[in-house]
């Protein structure tokens, strides 16, 4: 994990109001550099797949997923099948990637 991911995933989500800035640009490239193993789709979200040895384990990180998007109130699309758990992050209320969705991203990274 790069020391500015290592740094993002010890940050707080922040609450998230209409003014909220959409990340683009450098900006968006910097966060993006931040996380190496999400892909950027459209510019618009991140995403991440996750692969397991069998359903359960597929199954716990979901929960473990689930627990950290709870505390910080920042809740992912998350995706389960057999073996494998795709999550994706935006942030819906500017319709597009923030901050926190890389602070997340971190976060899930290090479980």
């Amino acid at each position: 994990m790069p020391p500015e991911a290592i740094q993002l995933a010890n940050m707080a989500c922040q609450a998230c109001t209409g003014s909220a800035e959409r990340l683009s640009g450098s900006d968006l490239e910097r966060y993006v550099a931040e996380v190496p193993k999400w892909s950027v789709i459209e510019a618009s979200r991140i995403e991440r797949t996750f692969t397991f040895a069998d359903f359960k384990s597929a199954l716990e990180f979901v929960n473990r997923v689930g627990e950290l998007a709870e505390l910080a109130q920042h809740h992912p699309d998350i995706h389960l099948a057999y073996g494998k758990v795709r999550v994706e992050l935006w942030t819906h209320k500017v319709n597009g990637l923030s901050v926190n969705d890389f602070i997340l991203a971190a976060k899930i990274d290090r479980i």
